[in-house]
């Protein structure tokens, strides 16, 4: 096995999975069954063998199988380029999540250095006209799937932000704790902006050079101060310094990465993307997956492993088929989900086929032959 993959995935107490092991061989994953029997628990599983809370964002104790509520975990066998790492993320009762990669425990933050792993769930077809705040997690998700010291950055910016809005809210003036904090905030910001720009460019790069089925969009990033777009630190910074007093009178830091918003303009059409058809705005966030994943296979050398619920459902039989195609010729190992066998029918044996389902809340997973 060669690129990116896992090869081996167990699951322990996770969601409605008792115990769940695949044996994976590299292809692309179909996953089908009826709603409600597992499905999206199994591609969760996989979020998280990345940085973060996983695709659903759940908190550790929402994890645990019920009743029990003993505890999680989910081990792994990942191919990454020429290396082999075996991997594990657990927590128990109520503890942390940990993680442990080849025997030797690890924060988090060490999954983003060996593995890149990209998503795009049902909850994420309002992407587009809902808060700006899903817009943010999205763009900040493909900027650490191709800079992963970005998450750093984040960390690093909402500390001092915290710290900075603590101070606010105590209504406290002493222009000293102010410009420690916010030296700290400006210093990783403007690497967090310059991460974003340069992620931006990379996705506008790859959308430029791929032969696709599916529409390019155009990408920019607005919000209060943009500034530190090119790394400018000191410009962040006397911003920051000016708006003390109305952020002392909103009890919040006002302006800065974390107001940013990630606007899309479906590109051929020179329509934004939140005045499209649903279907156009689904097609355009199929188009930025495939996008980032290609971007991710010519810089990390290897294409992402992909994560994509129900999302066969929501295209027409060619759609279906085009987007196959390609999560193919890219060489990604694809986990998708949907109902019904015939959805996946295009694969063939191209893709290695399962069926999940559901008895008296255990969820069970059996190898099939292709449709």
């Amino acid at each position: 096995m060669t690129g990116l993959a896992l090869s081996d995935l167990r699951l322990s107490h996770f969601r409605s999975h008792l115990r769940a092991r695949l044996e994976l061989d590299g292809r692309p994953v179909a996953m089908f069954g009826p709603n409600g029997a597992g499905k999206t628990n199994v591609l969760e599983a996989v979020s998280l063998l990345s940085p973060g809370r996983g695709l659903r964002r759940a908190a550790n104790e929402e994890l645990a199988r019920r009743p029990e509520a003993l505890g999680w975990k989910v081990d792994a066998v990942l191919h990454s380029m020429n290396d082999l790492h075996e991997v594990s993320t657990w927590a128990e009762g109520g503890g942390p999540r940990q993680v442990r990669i080849d025997g030797k425990g690890a924060p988090q933050l060490a999954l983003g250095r060996i593995a890149r792993i990209l998503w795009l769930v049902p909850s994420m077809d309002r992407l587009w006209i809902e808060a700006a705040e899903g817009r943010r997690r999205f763009l900040d998700r493909m900027v650490m799937s191709l800079t992963p010291r970005h998450a750093e950055a984040v960390l690093d910016y909402e500390k001092a932000m915290r710290e900075r809005n603590r101070l606010l809210k105590d209504q406290q003036r002493d222009d000293a704790w102010y410009g420690a904090l916010e030296a700290q905030m400006a210093q990783a910001g403007a690497a967090i902006e310059a991460n974003r720009a340069a992620a931006l460019a990379r996705i506008a790069q790859a959308q430029e050079r791929a032969e696709t089925a599916f529409p390019a969009a155009r990408l920019t990033i607005t919000g209060p101060h943009r500034a530190a777009a090119s790394g400018d630190a000191p410009a962040l910074a006397a911003a920051l310094a000016r708006g003390r007093q109305q952020d002392l009178a909103a009890g919040r830091t006002l302006i800065g990465p974390h107001r940013a918003d990630l606007e899309a303009v479906y590109t051929a059409k020179g329509i934004a993307a939140r005045q499209c058809s649903t279907g156009e705005q689904k097609a355009l966030l199929l188009s930025l997956i495939l996008a980032n994943a290609r971007a991710i296979a010519q810089d990390f050398g290897a294409a992402p492993i992909l994560l994509l619920d129900e999302v066969a459902a929501h295209l027409d039989a060619a759609r279906r088929g085009a987007l196959y195609d390609e999560i193919c010729a890219l060489g990604a190992q694809a986990f998708m989900t949907g109902t019904g066998a015939g959805l996946f029918r295009a694969l063939a044996d191209r893709a290695q086929h399962f069926e999940v389902t559901e008895d008296d809340g255990n969820s069970r997973i059996s190898p099939r032959d292709p449709p």
